[in-house]
């Protein structure tokens, strides 16, 4: 991106003016090298973004923003009802509710260590992962609606996990205003055989070890110490979140010609938030983030059985579960008084800084764990949210390291069984159904992920607790 077309208002964040049709700012949070590396569609997309109704505060862009369908992924923007305001699809993405969580395993490397490729093997052929895998659950049309009603709220119910896990989950583990006749039969039907899978992608299931610590205090209380392993967890709603997402695209294109909205650029398609296209997409969305609570429970489940048979002392509590692609109604400071607003937040992470009420008790004073994926090999970061950042994103961070390249450019600088020997050779352990699949995610197709959670902290978006490095990869 060409830094000289920004305004700079500090090392990690930079300004584009609002001008020719532009209703409010973008706020891009990057150091200079970041900022170089995103492609120059980013800003085209955060400038498009500003020129939508009811837009307010300003059109931000994360440190790992890079072009994406619409809104750049890395993308947040809010919008006021009462303004005309309006929800997209594209701001919220085809993944409804990809997201990273966490689990505490009790146990520290060395216990791990020796058993590592038994683990990796079982987890392997226990979780199923890859384009179209399906799972061992079918839910019938009543089991159906009440999943997408209740997410990991119906899942602990089935039995799938601990009622004290609820207490950790976003939203605690049900987004309420879900409407699952909003839904398509055939989001349904391809939803069906996917309950506990991981899908493909940049989706995975890792063991993991806690290496630095950067804020004692905070690490402490997210109960991490140096040598902790944990698992965690990256996927959303499948097949569900993706059908979604196409459904009301297409709907939104005809609703923005309907209410008189200008695109520019018509994969920006919209619909007022208080229309019936708005309010059934909002309905649908809800339950496709209800759908990946669940499924992040199953796999859960399906985690805390394996460890339970090899690994009999091992915990699998969970430290939290917050997603990176939705919509929230949340009250802002927007112009000096707090507003409703709906924040789309696409490849960004919810980040509410100390204090928030919608937080667990436990992190009333830390503020909520913000979890940050690495790229396959790469450490990963756990980060809290600040006061700060409620303030200056509308308490948005990162979510990852964000792409480098294409998939089509990855898979012809790499190949997957390169990619799978470099990191045996590091001693970190990949099982993936696909070669192709783990060439599209080796690690020098992404952004370095230490520069992108440095500038999130500097920055005062969240802050830096600690760094978690991978000992095995379930990959898609």
């Amino acid at each position: 991106m060409d830094i000289n077309r920004l305004t700079r208002l500090s090392e990690f964040a930079w300004r584009i003016e609002p001008v020719d049709g532009m209703r409010v700012p973008v706020i891009i949070y990057a150091d200079e090298i970041l900022l170089g590396e995103m492609d120059e569609k980013v800003r085209e997309q955060a400038v498009n973004v500003t020129m939508l109704p009811g837009i307010v505060g300003a059109c931000y862009a994360m440190p790992d923003a890079h072009w994406g369908y619409g809104f750049p992924i890395g993308g947040v923007a809010a919008f006021a009802p009462e303004q005309g305001g309006v929800v997209s699809a594209g701001g919220v993405g085809f993944d409804i509710s990809c997201g990273v969580r966490t689990l505490h395993t009790g146990l520290k490397r060395e216990q791990i260590d020796p058993l590592k490729k038994t683990l990796a093997d079982a987890l392997y052929a226990t979780v199923p992962v890859g384009v179209g895998s399906r799972g061992h659950i079918r839910l019938d049309h009543a089991q159906m609606e009440e999943m997408l009603r209740g997410g990991a709220e119906w899942a602990v119910r089935q039995g799938y996990g601990r009622s004290e896990d609820l207490e950790r989950i976003e939203e605690r583990g049900r987004m309420a205003g879900a409407e699952p006749e909003a839904v398509s039969v055939h989001a349904k039907e391809r939803q069906r055989p996917e309950m506990g899978t991981l899908g493909s992608g940049n989706h995975y299931l890792e063991i993991q070890e806690v290496g630095e610590i950067y804020d004692a205090a905070i690490a402490a209380s997210f109960g991490l110490a140096s040598g902790d392993v944990m698992v965690t967890i990256h996927c959303g709603s499948r097949g569900l979140g993706h059908q979604i997402g196409t459904d009301y695209l297409k709907r939104m294109q005809a609703a923005a010609v309907q209410h008189g909205i200008v695109l520019p650029d018509r994969e920006l398609a919209c619909a007022p938030i208080d229309s019936p296209v708005g309010r059934d997409y909002l309905g649908a969305m809800c339950a496709a983030i209800n759908c990946a609570l669940a499924n992040r429970q199953i796999i859960t489940h399906l985690t805390r059985r394996v460890f339970a048979e090899i690994l009999p002392d091992a915990r699998l509590d969970l430290l939290y579960d917050v997603s990176h692609n939705t919509c929230k109604v949340e009250e802002h400071l927007v112009h000096g008084r707090k507003r409703q607003v709906y924040v789309h937040r696409k490849g960004a992470t919810r980040a509410f800084g100390p204090g928030h009420p919608d937080l667990p008790k436990a992190f009333r004073e830390s503020g909520q764990p913000v979890l940050i994926g690495g790229s396959m090999g790469t450490a990963s970061y756990i980060l809290a949210g600040t006061a700060s950042g409620e303030t200056l994103s509308f308490a948005s961070a990162c979510h990852g390291a964000g792409r480098a390249m294409s998939r089509h450019q990855a898979v012809r600088t790499w190949g997957g069984r390169e990619v799978v020997d470099e990191l045996a050779a590091r001693g970190i352990i990949v099982r993936s159904p696909s070669w192709r699949g783990v060439a599209e995610e080796a690690p020098g197709a992404y952004k370095d992920v230490h520069d992108v959670v440095i500038a999130a902290d500097r920055a005062g978006l969240a802050r830096l607790v600690a760094q978690v490095t991978p000992m095995a990869c379930i990959k898609g």
